[in-house]
């Protein structure tokens, strides 16, 4: 039987549920929780971005974009105030989709690393 999801991966939304199960399909037991494992580490959860966008507006604009491996972007953020804000607005109408891209990569990544390991 297959482990949870639910269970072991912290603040999981719908739509990364449904791609890491398309995913891990054919995985082991074994295999799931190693790419679980390294997976946990490196996602971001859509709560901790929309805190980066949120900070955009009080202190230093660009956070978000650091946080989800964008650092040119985070820069431009930075040095243009956020596109004068209305970048910032933009990423905090939109944080579930840069947390869910963000995410699908460090799941490829993850994935990689698994096999890479075996």
């Amino acid at each position: 039987m297959k482990p949870n999801f639910i269970n072991l991966v912290p603040a999981l939304e719908g739509e990364e549920l449904v791609y890491l199960q398309s995913i891990t399909k054919d995985l082991s037991d074994d295999q799931l929780m190693t790419f679980i494992s390294l997976y946990n580490g490196k996602r971001r959860k859509t709560d901790q971005v929309l805190l980066g966008c949120v900070l955009g507006f009080v202190g230093v604009a660009g956070i978000q974009r650091f946080m989800v491996g964008e650092p040119l972007m985070g820069l431009l953020f930075f040095f243009t105030g956020g596109f004068c804000f209305i970048g910032t607005i933009l990423d905090t109408v939109n944080h579930k989709r840069l947390a869910f891209e963000f995410n699908q990569k460090m799941a490829r990544e993850s994935m990689a690393m698994m096999y890479a390991y075996q």
